[in-house]
């Protein structure tokens, strides 16, 4: 279950009090959900027990309570804990590695896209300078990605902002759109000519390398007789950064900031690049079950790389 999964959930709770009578409360068009916070209970919180319980006339534990009852045995949540004021906290069902593979390969490029920001329209300034014209384009794609409508106002000029050029004539279009959608908006954008270097200090390099890879090791393993097919659980870092990439497009979204893709997709990259050398047989090893499951695996991350280049917009070259 993906936050945006869950943010549906509990708006249906919520519909369903209000239909049963329970509630007498507008229903919200959207719910918040977040991580919860360290050491708290669960994986992830909700307050829309405490927003609701002044239209409701009840204390805010009460209308948990209500909601807790209409989402106890959901889909894809193990445990609802009400905690403080009147938080819904939430244990989360794990989908298998399988499912999760499965997920990757129907969605393709489009994999962590959803409707979470249905019904919201974003309105961005004109930008008036080259690192602004970029990230707005981005951001643009980001929130169409969740469902939202969005839209560049008209208008004027606005002030000289962010310094930092686009320079695709100097450093190609890769490079010059990576030094500006890495860093942070607050942060100067990436030095550009360190990102020309193939090297592994280049975390662009790193990401594009890693992403060839797998595309070699699914040609290797046909060559070897080995084809991706889940079939036996493969416990790896790859996995969680696989599950966690829907939740990283929703917030890059949500707080529009493209960094957050760019970092996770050096996670990814880092951890594929660390996974690979296990995936297909060595030597003498004859082609198993785990092989396929590793190529499987291997070949979903490399799919979530395509995809978050894509989203930076940012060639996926199948070699390098």
């Amino acid at each position: 279950m993906t936050p945006a999964d869950l943010s549906l959930t509990v708006q249906h709770a919520v519909r369903r009090a209000v239909d049963d009578g329970a509630l007498r409360v507008d229903v919200p068009p959207r719910v918040k959900v977040e991580k919860a916070r360290p050491g708290g209970v669960g994986e992830y919180a909700s307050s829309v027990a405490l927003s609701l319980a002044r239209p409701a006339g009840r204390p805010a534990l009460d209308v948990a309570s209500v909601l807790k009852e209409r989402l106890e045995g959901a889909a894809g949540i193990l445990a609802v804990d009400i905690t403080g004021p009147g938080f819904l906290n939430f244990t989360l069902r794990r989908e298998s590695v399988a499912e999760l593979v499965r997920a990757v390969r129907a969605a393709g490029l489009s994999y962590g896209h959803g409707d979470a920001l249905a019904g919201e329209t974003v309105r961005f300034e004109p930008p008036a300078e080259a690192r602004a014209r970029i990230v707005v384009e981005c951001l643009v794609g980001l929130v169409l990605g969740q469902g939202a409508d969005a839209a560049v106002e008209s208008g004027g000029e606005r002030p000289y902002v962010h310094p930092g050029a686009y320079e695709p004539e100097r450093l190609g279009t890769d490079a010059a759109r990576w030094r500006l959608l890495r860093a942070a908006p607050h942060d100067r954008p990436l030095d550009g000519p360190p990102l020309l270097v193939r090297h592994e200090r280049n975390p662009l390099f790193r990401v594009q390398y890693a992403h060839s890879r797998a595309r070699r090791l699914l040609v290797n393993g046909t060559q070897l007789g080995v084809l991706p097919r889940y079939e036996t659980d493969i416990d790896d870092p790859l996995v969680q950064l696989l599950r966690d990439h829907p939740g990283v497009l929703l917030a890059a979204a949500r707080h529009r900031a493209p960094d957050r893709v760019a970092r996770h997709l050096e996670a990814v990259a880092d951890a594929l690049l660390g996974f690979q050398h296990t995936v297909l047989p060595l030597g003498d090893e004859k082609p198993s079950a785990a092989h396929r499951s590793r190529l499987a695996l291997a070949e979903a991350a490399g799919t979530v790389l395509a995809g978050g280049l894509s989203v930076l917009g940012i060639s996926a070259p199948d070699r390098i």
